[in-house]
């Protein structure tokens, strides 16, 4: 994938046994690391990272197993757990100089975020969580027919075998589905983004899949067990949602602020891949956060 953030430098850092993330770095001052969501790779934060990184250093890595990161190979379940996912990103952080930062999540790399700010209170000074909800209260609010807008997570759930085969058998209409319907601007996705997405994308179909599988087993047993002994968020928190609420018949206000006492909500106007169609109302949100003390 040729396709980079203007600006930014790129560096390959080991994070774990056998595991290395392409990360794109710039600026100076306090740092923060924005984790890119489904189907998209670091490139999704190119306007937002631009923004922050006059006052800020910014780190934006592929996660593990998506763009050009390591994907390695699922064993024993546990590979593409959140929690796994999230040790990355404080090793990565780590790596380049930094035991405290600020994080930022869209989709997927949202709920990285999420699993990082519980297991790693201390390192994560800030969070943001873009478009998702926690793992637990996601299955939990998709029901009757509504639930079939999130068809793709029913299909990556399922053990492993035919879920890749069909994906790798029609990846770019897969992938595209969901860059096209999940997009109030198409413009904000130009064509070079979207053929250096569909490339890493078509590159990456089981290890993208390990990672939704993980959301329906491992990683709901971990947030369970935080649920269960009452963990909580415990820095300053901002969510921005697209207002499906009530077509899907929750509050998510509500829902997050069981898991994070100090919590910012706020929905969006513009569609699901708002750091993309709408980067100032995105990078305003993050900023104001990491003001909060």
């Amino acid at each position: 994938m040729s396709t980079t953030i203007p600006g930014f430098t790129y560096h390959r850092v080991p994070v774990a046994d056998g595991v290395s993330l392409n990360a794109a770095v710039s600026g100076s001052g306090s740092p923060i690391v924005l984790l890119h969501g489904f189907p998209q790779t670091h490139l999704m934060w190119r306007h937002v990272a631009a923004d922050l990184a006059a006052d800020h250093t910014v780190i934006c890595p592929d996660l593990r197993g998506y763009g050009a990161s390591d994907k390695p190979a699922e064993t024993d379940g546990s590979g593409y757990a959140k929690r796994t996912m999230a040790a990355d990103v404080v090793a990565l952080a780590r790596a380049l100089g930094h035991d405290r930062f600020a994080l930022a999540g869209h989709d997927r790399g949202a709920l990285v975020a999420f699993r990082a700010g519980l297991d790693h209170p201390g390192t994560i000074t800030h969070l943001a969580c873009l478009d998702v909800l926690p793992t637990l209260d996601m299955w939990d609010v998709m029901h009757g027919v509504t639930a079939a807008v999130g068809f793709h997570l029913y299909l990556m759930a399922q053990p492993p075998g035919l879920p890749e085969q069909l994906i790798a058998a029609a990846p770019d209409a897969f992938f595209g589905h969901f860059l096209d319907l999940w997009t109030n601007d198409p413009s904000a996705i130009p064509a070079d983004i979207r053929t250096a997405y569909l490339d890493a994308c078509r590159a990456a179909v089981p290890s993208i899949v390990a990672d939704y599988r993980a959301s329906a087993g491992i990683d709901v047993t971990h947030d369970r067990a935080d649920r269960d002994a009452d963990t909580r968020l415990r820095m300053p928190v901002a969510v921005l949602q697209q207002d499906w609420g009530p077509a899907l018949g929750f509050d998510a206000a509500a829902l997050w602020s069981a898991w994070a006492p100090d919590l910012r909500h706020a929905t969006v106007t513009c569609g699901h891949f708002m750091a993309e169609e709408d980067p100032a109302v995105v990078a305003k949100t993050l900023r104001e956060l990491v003001a909060a003390r």
